[in-house]
């Protein structure tokens, strides 16, 4: 919603904005605040910047293989005292994932040679009346 009235503030003003869209108006000077400055983040989004820093900087050292738990042990080691949790939500943030053994599941395996159905309806999937096009799938499991 933050993003829609900064989008429209200008053209109709942050007001009116806020009474359609039933938001305080405080709340949005609150958000314009913190992104003007940084400072008046809480102090978990403060603290969650520094340690996002230090949790790239783990997982790049340690060829992007370590996963939240050995990046939580590194970072202990090193003498951060952070929650297991933190950094998992951390990671999960920033998009950081580590190597998982084993295969991946496969849950079906594809018959390049089998025949595929006819498409009777040649994709048009709509109905003029009830009962004029039914659509099913006869294949065995």
């Amino acid at each position: 919603m933050n993003a829609f009235i900064d989008e429209h503030r200008a053209r109709c003003g942050v007001e009116p904005i806020c009474t359609a869209l039933q938001v305080a108006p405080s709340a949005y000077r609150q958000h314009a605040a913190r992104r003007r400055d940084p400072a008046l983040l809480p102090e978990r989004a403060q603290r969650d910047v520094h340690l996002l820093v230090e949790v790239r900087r783990v997982f790049e050292q340690n060829l992007r293989v370590y996963g939240a738990d050995k990046v939580w042990r590194q970072l202990l080691r090193e003498g951060l005292v952070v929650a297991r949790c933190t950094v998992e939500r951390l990671m999960r943030l920033a998009g950081l994932q580590g190597v998982r053994r084993g295969k991946s599941v496969r849950t079906t395996v594809p018959d390049a040679k089998a025949v595929c159905p006819l498409d009777r309806v040649n994709r048009q999937f709509e109905a003029q009346r009830p009962n004029q096009l039914w659509v099913a799938d006869f294949s065995a499991p």
